[in-house]
């Protein structure tokens, strides 16, 4: 193994330790039996730092040592998180290997929103009935008002603060040695208007959270 391999290595097992540790402390019930977790910001930033299988990777990891540890949903909810992930992460991380750009990350991103939901979904179509021990007729009657918000929301709070986070946490491990120096630089007025759309993006979320909860 060379010494780039080794560090790419490196720099996915500290990703995913942060990942475990968003989930181990940073989780967030939303609605009914669904929680945010801040893990796919981690390794959406993984993905568009060391390409989409890194994403898959980390996802895996992180689901498998949330499984042994502090999950009680077992197989199914490992399945689940690496489907939610993976379909979020990955299809972010794909498009903007492919454009490397503000643009291409911002397309990727809401990509991955659309995916994500959709795949989420069809799952919890398929899956939740089993698991809840419910008839398949009352998870349908959630699907609409719960879930598919749920995931939307959910999509929307990764996607600004992976574009928050992107530049920050690519630094510090730049600045570790973990990653090459950066050849390109990021416009003055392209980073004012990604960090404009992100907060817009949410504090749009919260106050939708918020209005979930019935605070406001």
């Amino acid at each position: 193994m060379n010494r780039e391999t080794l560090k790419k290595y490196i720099t996915i097992a500290v990703l995913a330790a942060f990942a475990f540790m968003a989930v181990a402390f940073g989780r967030i019930p939303v609605v009914l039996f669904l929680s945010y977790e801040p893990k796919d910001i981690i390794i959406t930033i993984g993905g568009f730092l060391l390409g989409p299988f890194a994403s898959v990777l980390i996802s895996v990891t992180v689901s498998f040592l949330e499984m042994v540890t502090i999950s009680s949903t077992g197989i199914i909810g490992f399945f689940m998180n690496v489907l939610a992930t993976c379909s979020f992460a990955t299809t972010a991380s794909l498009i903007y290997k492919k454009k490397r750009t503000i643009k291409g990350a911002a397309i990727g991103l809401f990509s991955g929103i659309i995916t994500a939901t959709l795949v989420m979904l069809l799952w919890n179509y398929i899956v939740t009935p089993i698991f809840m021990h419910v008839p398949r007729e009352e998870v349908v009657k959630l699907l609409v008002p719960a879930i598919l918000p749920f995931n939307l929301l959910k999509g929307g709070i990764n996607t600004a603060l992976t574009l928050l986070l992107y530049k920050p946490v690519s630094s510090a491990l730049r600045k570790g040695k973990l990653l090459p120096a950066q050849t390109a630089r990021v416009k003055r007025k392209q980073s004012i208007g990604v960090l404009i759309i992100s907060l817009i993006i949410l504090l749009t979320c919260i106050i939708f959270v918020l209005a979930l909860k019935g605070i406001i």
